[in-house]
């Protein structure tokens, strides 16, 4: 079936089964690589996008259901909060392995346009869904706190 999907602003016809995880259309279909595949049952974060601004894993999310909707990845997100989420990532030097990252980071930035200055149990409560295996859970948190402050 032919739906149409909006991506990172761009609209894209997609000719797959309804029932299809946005994750695989992502990947396979639109060719973004960025959002990982980790667990498949919405447990790791590493497939996380937003629709209309929330987080949201997509490895769960039936394609049908983000028709009418916008959808952004890893490679489309941007502005002032993603810039100093990013930035701080980097300057705290967060990833290890990385693989986990782009959901560590989609989660951080959904996040801090929510809530401007969080508790460090507002992070630990936002990105509790987000596992990272190299457990770099206390320089996530430090630069979630950094981009706060650096975010206008």
């Amino acid at each position: 079936m032919k739906l149409t999907i909006e991506v990172n602003g761009d609209r894209h016809d997609v000719d797959v089964d309804p029932e299809t995880p946005l994750l695989w259309v992502l990947r396979d279909e639109l060719r973004l690589t960025g959002t990982k595949y980790g667990c498949g049952v919405a447990q790791c974060g590493a497939c996380t996008v937003h629709v209309d601004g929330r987080p949201r894993r997509a490895c769960v999310t039936p394609v049908r259901s983000v028709v009418d909707k916008r959808v952004t990845t890893i490679e489309g997100v941007s502005g002032p909060t993603a810039d100093a989420v990013r930035n701080a990532w980097v300057s705290i030097d967060v990833p290890q392995c990385g693989y986990c990252q782009s959901g560590q980071i989609m989660t951080a930035v959904a996040l801090l346009t929510k809530l401007r200055r969080p508790s460090d149990d507002d992070i630990d409560h936002a990105m509790s869904g987000n596992i990272c295996r190299c457990a770099t859970y206390l320089r996530i948190r430090r630069a979630i706190h950094q981009a706060a402050g650096d975010a206008k």
